[in-house]
């Protein structure tokens, strides 16, 4: 049983104001980028294109060297929720799960320019020692990192676990990952100077919100009947369907390089949403005819947030999680590539001559490039 409820909630009602937050990020690429003449003391220089993309890149001679750091965010405060809930029967196993989306967030960044991802670092802040008392936990929480390193061929190499009491919650934990990888050959890198007109949008699906969009969605909890615990579909609850894991990307990317399908241009589709789909600065449309099937835990948010379209599209991914920007004639082949990988994939989308824009036709949403100011 749901209800709906009188109000609509926005992702500013939730706490995260992009608008605030965005001219940081600007302000740091520009104090940023003239750090990179560093570079040329070791016989190295950046890729300055990569500004502003999501993994710097530089040129170390023979390959590139891609680099990225990212953060969960408060995912894992459901995790928390849920296992308070739900006891250790069924609570701390959500852990392995938030290992694979923290990965996620770094990894699925790192192979948009072309990367395979090398090696990957953990950064678990705990807001005292006696989170690493609940041994379950902690060990769902290895046991995840773990094979998510395994399935997407990376090496684990190390990392830092501080107990910043007053900085972190007492019993809350923040995480994060930096990974590090090549783009080897040189040709592989995708920053999008072969994005042309007539190129086709492929997009391959999401599990469910992966980790953004949380704020809104644990603000939405306090205003249903059960809680995390309400049924959103027979046997499925609003809090288990939040913590399905982030899909892994890079055995795609992986398997398009080796199946000789070259990628101009790719975007991980997480804070913004389909507005995502506008990070390349070039005066393109991006015109979608067709949409993926949105999973039943963002339809839901949707519904019960009173969201209308346009704002569930760029707020949440509603089922595409990775886009990728290439020939026309190596579309088709990329869908099926992608689903022998596991992962369902559609030809959704031209790129055109711009003005800069979306067009999300079956929706009739535009967003225009004033909606997306990450340079």
């Amino acid at each position: 049983m749901t209800q709906t409820p009188q109000t609509p909630l926005s992702y500013e009602q939730a706490g995260v104001q992009y608008d605030l937050i965005d001219p940081l990020k600007v302000a740091a690429q520009r104090a940023a980028a003239a750090t990179g003449a560093h570079l040329g003391a070791h016989g190295y220089a950046e890729v300055t294109a990569s500004r502003g993309e999501s993994a710097y890149v530089v040129d170390v001679g023979p390959f590139y060297l891609a680099s990225i750091v990212e953060c969960l965010g408060t995912k894992t405060l459901v995790a928390d929720e849920m296992q308070r809930l739900q006891g250790h029967e069924g609570g701390p196993h959500h852990y392995a799960d938030i290992a694979q989306d923290t990965l996620a967030m770094a990894i699925n960044d790192l192979i948009t320019v072309g990367a395979t991802p090398l090696v990957v670092q953990a950064y678990w802040a705990a807001g005292g020692s006696e989170w690493f008392t609940d041994e379950q936990r902690a060990r769902a929480l290895v046991r995840g990192w773990k094979d998510a390193c395994d399935r997407c061929g990376v090496a684990w190499g190390g990392g830092e676990t501080p107990a910043l009491a007053g900085v972190v919650e007492a019993g809350r934990i923040d995480l994060a990952a930096s990974c590090t990888g090549l783009v080897k050959p040189k040709e592989r890198l995708s920053l999008g100077d072969d994005l042309a007109t007539g190129d086709a949008i492929v997009l391959l699906a999401s599990s469910g919100i992966h980790a953004n969009g949380l704020s809104l969605a644990r603000k939405l909890a306090e205003r249903l009947p059960q809680g995390y615990l309400t049924e959103i579909e027979p046997g499925l609850s609003y809090g288990a369907a939040l913590l399905a894991p982030t899909t892994l990307y890079s055995p795609v990317t992986e398997a398009l390089w080796q199946a000789g399908l070259r990628v101009h241009y790719a975007a991980n589709i997480t804070g913004h949403g389909w507005r995502k789909l506008l990070r390349h600065p070039g005066a393109f449309r991006y015109r979608m005819h067709k949409l993926p099937p949105v999973p039943a835990v963002l339809r839901y948010i949707q519904q019960q947030a009173a969201m209308d379209d346009a704002e569930a599209y760029g707020t949440f991914n509603m089922g595409a999680g990775f886009a990728l920007f290439m020939p026309a004639e190596a579309a088709e082949a990329a869908v099926e590539v992608a689903r022998h990988c596991g992962v369902a994939a559609w030809v959704a989308g031209v790129v055109e001559d711009g003005p800069r824009e979306v067009l999300i036709e079956p929706l009739g949403i535009r967003f225009s490039g004033e909606d997306l100011k990450l340079r």
